[in-house]
Formats: structure tokens, C-alpha cells, sequence
């Protein structure tokens, strides 16, 4: 069948939007009409090259839609299902599944290849070459085949366009504060960069009973909106934030940190480690250049004050209990979706949802697909 898509081919370009051949589902692989698909930015270092896929690939990791088809040997979903796709597979029985770090499962270890399970792609473009999907996924097409392992049924009723957002960005943050962070009543908590994973960390900080959630970002609408959200004071630099947190722990400090920025680098890695206190964690969820180092500290201040850095890849939770989890917290009016949607685009306006994005006009844009 022919589907609709963003496509990227190389570091540095636009995003394509052209039209592509889509095989049939395999055995264990379902055919998804996505409804809504997030604009994160875990793409546009697809884009800049800091996350770099097997290109051409098709982008998109952060949608929900309806299953169309179902290949062999599908067990868990039938056609008509609403679905979330979860940007990491869980196949439920290898080492990380087994033991409870499912987000660390081994079937992940295609998400930058682009390929299914198998190994082999679904998407070919006119002079026939393979196009990769973006974290197994694809969620830039109107439509996908995607492993059952990717998906969570949800019920029928959920409004698609918010819940989208549970599929990466919402889970990813809520959990660097609930599940890596491990945030306790009457913590204090600094959370830097305030775009659609960090504004998560501020609700689960929230949620979790922080007595104080610092929110840093120099863009005053993420400011604004994160105070509408939970936190209960913001600052505009990491300057700014270290002198409030010193006057709010009388000089204790703070107990986490998490680095939720758009791009990873030495200066806010470094920031975050001085703001903690003894004993202190700081979570990096954020993602940097791949072929350079983001982290330089003081080895004996890590030694003398026990510090610790900890790494987080979707909020260290499991994706088929956090995503039902993330959808109830929705429903009893806990967990805030429709206020983190600043703006909605067609596909063809990928790019310039993108732009935006980047200019801070967005806390998360969102791609509404048309597939009447």
C-alpha cells in the first residue's frame, strides 16, 4: 500500500514529506493508522546528526492510532484497537525484560537501524530502497507496520492527539523524577530545560510530593507554563537557580537533579552536579553528541560528597505499565496532557512545526495525520 511521510536522508536536511511503498505485516507485526504524532526532539538530532540513524529514515516515535491489520502470531491486539506506541519494544523475556529494566530490552537494539525485529524494513521508496523507521516506529506516516512488541492497547474512548504525547515525552519525564530520580515528600528538585520530556519532570516531581521543583529555562513561556504545572519556582539561567536553592535549603542544596535540555553539554552537566548536595543524584535524560563527552566533574567532590550520576532512558520505567499508568493519572486529572499541546500541524508542516520547536514557541507541537 502507499502512505504519506517525513522522510530524512542525510544530516542537516529538511524533512521530505513524499510518498512511500508500506509492506504488509510480518508475524508479529501490525498495520497502525496513526492519528497524532509528537514533534519531539529526540528527531531533530536525526536531523542534526547528534542521534544519527541509518538513513533514509522515516521520523517519528511519539504517536498513537487505530490498528488496521495484524500479521501471524499476533496475541495481543486485533484490528480496530486504539493504540500508544511505545518508542521502546518490550518483548517481555530477555535479560533486561526478565530481571525489570524493560526499557533496556534487547529488541531495542534496532531503534537507530531503523528495521522491524527481523531485521529486514517496511518502507521502500520509489526506486525501491529500504527506508528505516525511527525507533522502529515511523510515526511521521499516515500509516506503519510496527511489532506488536511496541504497542499498548488503550480504551476506545481516550482522545488519540493528547495521549500521543504518553507514547515518549510524558513517561520519559515523569519517570527521570518518579522512577530514576526517586523523589521523596520534601525534596527539593531542579529540573533544567522545560520542552516536552522536562515539563514531565516537573508533574512527576509534583505528583511525587517535592516540597520544591526548581524550573530552569531561559524561555519565558516554559517558565510560565512549568508554574502551571507544578513547579513552585522558576529561573531563567542555572546561575540563578543555584542561588535560589542555596536560600531555599539553607544552604543544604538540592537533593536531584535532571537534565532535561534539548542538547546535552559540559556547562549544565557540570551546573547540576555543584547544585545537588551530599549524597545528592543528578538524572541525565537529555541527549548529547554522540562521538563527543558531555560530562567533566571533580572526581573527589564525587568521592567526599558521595554524589552520583545516573543516566535514564524512558524515565527507567516499563513502558506496558507506565503508559496504562500515565493514561489513568490523565483520566483522574492528575497528570496534564492538553495544556502541554501549544500548537497542532499538518504533516506537511513538519518543518516548520520543527522551527518552532526550536525558536521556544512550543512547549510540544503535535502532527494531526489525515487519513480520511
Amino acid at each position: 500500500m502507499k502512505t504519506r511521510a517525513a522522510v530524512m536522508r542525510g544530516i542537516g536536511n529538511d524533512w521530505e514529506v513524499t510518498e512511500l511503498e508500506l509492506d504488509p505485516p510480518k508475524v508479529g507485526e501490525v498495520l497502525v493508522r496513526f492519528v497524532a504524532s509528537g514533534l519531539c526532539h529526540s528527531d531533530e538530532h536525526v536531523r542534526t546528526g547528534d542521534l544519527p540513524p541509518r538513513y533514509p529514515v522515516v521520523g517519528g516515535h511519539e504517536g498513537a492510532g487505530v490498528v488496521e491489520a495484524v500479521g501471524t502470531g499476533v496475541t495481543r491486539l486485533k484490528p480496530g484497537d486504539h493504540i500508544i506506541c511505545s518508542f521502546l519494544p518490550v518483548c517481555g523475556h530477555c535479560r533486561w525484560c526478565s530481571t525489570g529494566k524493560s526499557n533496556l530490552c534487547d529488541v531495542g537494539a534496532n531503534l537507530l537501524e531503523g528495521s522491524l525485529t527481523d531485521g529486514t524494513f517496511r518502507f521502500h521508496d520509489s526506486s525501491g530502497e529500504d527506508v528505516g523507521a525511527m525507533c522502529m516506529l515511523g510515526t511521521f506516516s499516515q500509516y506503519a507496520v510496527v511489532s506488536e512488541f511496541s504497542c499498548v492497547k488503550v480504551d476506545d474512548d481516550l482522545p488519540l492527539e493528547k495521549v500521543a504525547l504518553i507514547g515518549c515525552g510524558v513517561p520519559t519525564g515523569w519517570g527521570s523524577a518518579v522512577h530514576a530520580a526517586q523523589v521523596e515528600p520534601g525534596d527539593t528538585i531542579v529540573i533544567y530545560g522545560i520542552g516536552g520530556v522536562g515539563i514531565n519532570s516537573v508533574q512527576g516531581a509534583a505528583l511525587a510530593g517535592a516540597r520544591n521543583v526548581v524550573a530552569v529555562d531561559p524561555v519565558a513561556l516554559k517558565r510560565e507554563v512549568a508554574e502551571q504545572l507544578g513547579a513552585t519556582h522558576t529561573a531563567a539561567t542555572a546561575g540563578e537557580a543555584a542561588l535560589l536553592i542555596n536560600e531555599l535549603t539553607r544552604g543544604v542544596m538540592a537533593d536531584k537533579a535532571i537534565i532535561t535540555v534539548g542538547v546535552v553539554h559540559t556547562e549544565v552537566v557540570t551546573d547540576a552536579f555543584n547544585t545537588i548536595r551530599k549524597g545528592g543524584t543528578v538524572v541525565v535524560t537529555g541527549i548529547g553528541d554522540l562521538v563527543s563527552n558531555q560530562i567533566q566533574i571533580n572526581s573527589s567532590m564525587l568521592t567526599l560528597m558521595e554524589k552520583r550520576i545516573q543516566g535514564s532512558l524512558f524515565g527507567s520505567g516499563d513502558p506496558f505499565h507506565d503508559i496504562p499508568r500515565m493514561v489513568e493519572l490523565y483520566r483522574a486529572g492528575d497528570l496534564k496532557l492538553d495544556e502541554l499541546i501549544t500548537q497542532t500541524y499538518t504533516l506537511d508542516q513538519i518543518n516548520e512545526g520543527y522551527q518552532d520547536m526550536l525558536d521556544g514557541k512550543n512547549i510540544r507541537g503535535v502532527i494531526l495525520h489525515d487519513t480520511a
